[in-house]
């Protein structure tokens, strides 16, 4: 505390007195005194004092109207001026005038007539009294701000525990305000465990007792620091001082910083990252245990040493050593990325490939206080890129390079070629028949013919050259750099030669033949995708023309095309137009003459309204998926067409034709259903015309279908029989009610002695089976009568009629 420098020279003195005499009398005596102010008067005083405030008052007791003892009563009783000390004034020395003069609060007597020396001595005591009580009072005042102010409780208590002091003036510790000298104790101030850890805490000696309380407070958990100490008097308690020190913030934090720190250790050990931290130096100052891992090094071993030591870096192809990026970071002051392609290699040799981050470390004000870095092994992860880019670039059954990875080789030997003045060549190869074996021996052999196959061709041509597989049975080679087109023929044929070697199956050996179409650039093709389109109309020429051979690609195979894909959008646009043609062929009973059904047969209008031959669009439909949808529209008109003769009173059963995979689809009957439901046409007068072939694909489903078939009540036909490959066995079994003789046995039966044989075998075997037998292509009367006397009982042909359309069917029916 700073107190003021006071002194009695500087105190301001009233002298109150009625005669001037002794006013100026002690004015003289007291003139080193400080300022002296007189009144000759009571209330001239009072009113004076209001003013100066003096420090010390001489007072005469006898004056007229107001007599000092009056000016003292109400000076006592007026809060601001009864501290002012008054020394009474009299020439009085009897002991009553001093009695009185106490009582009211007089501090002293100058008696007259005045002594000097006495009088100057009774006055110096009583300033330097006055001056010592200011100085007393100013003390206190800053003492109290001061504790006050503090933010710690200061406590006084006596040896029973009742409070003396606090500083809590507020009330803001426990709720408790000291207030009017209000008295509590140590259990009514404090929560239950902070005064009785108090109480328990109490030494018989003076010594400070430090310790921490933990407590709850409103609900909360507060921390507070003690200090304690006992106030011995004559070695004998008189009492308490307690000081506490809130410093719940403080240990809140902490355990939120060791908290903090816990996880923050707990995670750095738990990624599956490596952490290494460094100081502005790149030495290192951490380390997680992936990176202990990782480095081969430990902790405590690298601690303080370089982080290139620990953790060298190189670049994976050239092996060069890399700056680790920390340096980089740490210089720039920035957060830096790993070079890529970076590899790790540890203490024992072995070396991972790494990816990382480096970052600077700031303290709270930013400044650069080291680095951390961040890594992690990606070399599976590189594997695994690797492998599933391999994956997606090349086939899963042959690890041929995919449909993918050719287009874009194409693309680059195409590039070189311009550049290089050469010539690229694509040969498209299919296997024929591919689709009867794999369905006859099943799917696992047919991969195994797949595998076998593309292993025969990989051995055959250059590492320089690419084999691909587009899918099913389709395998591509691509030939680069070539300067002439006499090295596509010469590698076709050997494949081909390579072909007629068997394939060995479940220990069974097979025949197998394949077609091929090529293609050369920039002769055919101006580039890589009308490349590979013009070497599949190649190879589907080669098909045509027999199969087992190669075809390359030319104007007229480009012309071919064109009508090909012109041919496909006509039968696209009348599917979708529901505009395709049926015309009806009637059939005759050989013996009455008369028509007992007649066949639909689909026809198809180019732009100019011509008609199409099926031969031409109906093998277009099969291969392009249309044959299902165009059956099912045939299926609707026929049956309309049925119901239309039938409302006319004529009864005429109508056949229709069905394709393998129509039959072979899952809605076959459904659309039967449907068809023969809406036209409201009785089941008996539709029959269902299949050839021999599409029955034989699978001949255990076939005999479950055909049962489901019968069920509808529908007739079903064995179409150009004896042009497959049927298995009598099989036959036999199969529930059908007609068999159809194929008009290229008929045509010649008359002329060709085996042709003959063949047609009386067929009538012949039918007839055993309790069929009815159909003769196609009946065009002569001689082939009539042969067939009748056969046994045949049913034919269709130009003899009788061709193929009508709806409204000349209608009018010949009716005739």
């Amino acid at each position: 505390m700073l107190l003021p420098d006071s002194k009695i020279t500087d105190s301001k003195v009233l002298i109150v007195d009625d005669n001037l005499q002794n006013v100026l009398i002690l004015k003289e005596i007291l003139a080193d005194f400080g300022q002296i102010y007189f009144a000759e008067s009571g209330a001239d005083a009072l009113e004076l004092i209001t003013k100066i405030s003096p420090d010390l008052i001489l007072l005469d007791i006898e004056m007229p109207e107001m007599d000092g003892w009056q000016v003292c009563k109400t000076l006592k009783h007026d809060s601001r001026f009864a501290g002012i000390p008054v020394i009474f004034i009299t020439g009085h020395n009897q002991p009553e005038f001093e009695e009185v003069s106490l009582e009211l609060g007089g501090a002293d007597f100058i008696t007259k007539p005045f002594n000097p020396a006495i009088c100057r001595l009774r006055v110096g005591n009583q300033l330097k009294l006055s001056v010592q009580t200011r100085l007393i009072s100013k003390g206190r005042e800053q003492l109290q701000k001061l504790v006050k102010q503090v933010p710690v409780l200061i406590t006084y208590w006596d040896s029973n525990w009742n409070n003396l002091f606090s500083n809590d003036y507020s009330g803001s510790w426990f709720g408790i305000v000291n207030r009017n000298n209000a008295r509590f104790t140590l259990t009514e101030a404090f929560p239950q465990e902070l005064s009785k850890s108090i109480q328990a805490h109490v030494v018989a000696d003076d010594s400070e007792q430090q310790f921490i309380v933990e407590t709850n407070v409103e609900g909360k958990t507060r921390f507070y620091q003690v200090f304690q100490s006992v106030l011995l008097v004559d070695n004998i308690l008189d009492g308490h001082l307690v000081t506490l020190v809130d410093i719940s913030e403080v240990k809140l934090a902490k355990k939120s910083l060791y908290s903090e720190k816990e996880r923050l250790r707990v995670t750095l050990n738990s990624i599956g990252d490596a952490v290494v931290a460094t100081d502005i130096e790149g030495n290192i100052t951490f380390m997680n245990p992936i990176a202990e891992r990782m480095t081969g090094w430990r902790f405590r071993d690298a601690l303080n040493l370089k982080i290139e030591r620990v953790m060298p870096l190189q670049e994976a192809n050239s092996k060069q050593p890399l700056k680790n990026p920390i340096y980089i970071a740490l210089r720039e002051q920035r957060t830096v990325a790993m070079a890529l392609n970076s590899e790790l290699k540890n203490r024992h040799g072995a070396t991972y490939a790494v990816e990382d981050s480096a970052a600077p470390i700031r303290d709270e004000a930013g400044k650069l206080i080291g680095g951390i870095m961040v890594f992690h092994d990606v070399s599976e992860t590189m594997a695994m890129s690797i492998k599933m880019s391999h994956l997606a670039n090349h086939d899963q059954l042959t690890d041929l390079p995919n449909r993918i990875l050719l287009q874009d080789r194409l693309t680059v030997a195409c590039d070189s070629a311009n550049a290089n003045k050469l010539k690229v060549c694509v040969l498209l190869l299919d296997l024929d028949h591919f689709k009867y074996l794999n369905d006859s021996l099943g799917h696992q052999y047919g991969d195994e013919l797949i595998c076998q196959m593309a292993k025969r061709l990989k051995a055959l041509i250059p590492q320089s050259y690419t084999l691909s597989r587009l899918g099913g049975d389709e395998f591509v080679i691509l030939m680069n750099d070539l300067s002439s087109a006499d090295s596509a023929s010469l590698m076709a044929g050997r494949l081909l030669n390579a072909m007629h070697e068997q394939f060995n199956l479940a220990n069974q050996f097979y025949n197998v033949s394949v077609s091929m179409g090529i293609s050369i650039y920039p002769d055919d093709a101006q580039n890589a995708e009308q490349l590979m389109r013009h070497a599949d109309v190649a190879m589907y020429r080669a098909k045509q023309e027999g199969r087992n051979r190669y075809c390359f690609f030319s104007d007229e195979l480009e012309q071919a095309l064109i009508q090909r894909q012109e041919l496909e959008r006509l039968l696209r646009e009348a599917l979708k137009r529901d505009e395709l043609i049926v015309h009806y062929q009637p059939k005759f009973d050989f013996q009455t003459g008369k028509i007992v059904g007649a066949e639909a047969l689909v026809r198809l209008q180019d732009d100019n309204g011509l008609l199409i031959s099926p031969a031409q669009f109906i093998p277009l439909a099969e291969e392009s998926g249309l044959v299902i949808e165009l059956g099912i529209q045939v299926l609707f008109k026929a049956c309309a067409a049925a119901k239309h003769l039938l409302d006319q009173g004529i009864e005429v059963p109508m056949s229709v034709n069905v394709a393998a995979a129509q039959f072979g689809s899952d809605e076959l009957e459904l659309h039967i259903k449907n068809a023969l439901a809406i036209n409201a046409l009785p089941a008996h007068l539709l029959e269902l015309e299949i050839t021999e072939t599409a029955l034989m694909v699978d001949a255990q489903a076939t005999q479950t279908k055909l049962e489901q078939l019968k069920t509808l009540g529908i007739k079903i036909s064995i179409d150009d029989f004896g042009t497959g490959y049927s298995s009598l066995s099989y036959l036999k079994r199969f529930n059908v009610d007609i068999m159809k003789i194929d008009m290229s046995f008929v045509r010649d039966m008359m002329d060709n002695k085996h042709d003959y044989e063949i047609v009386r075998t067929i009538i012949s075997l039918g007839q055993s089976m309790g069929l009815k037998i159909v003769a196609e292509g009946v065009e002569i009367e001689v082939q009539k009568e042969a067939l009748n006397k056969l046994g045949c009982e049913i034919g269709q042909g130009y003899l009788y009629s061709k193929p009508l359309d709806a409204e000349q069917f209608f009018a010949f029916a009716q005739r």
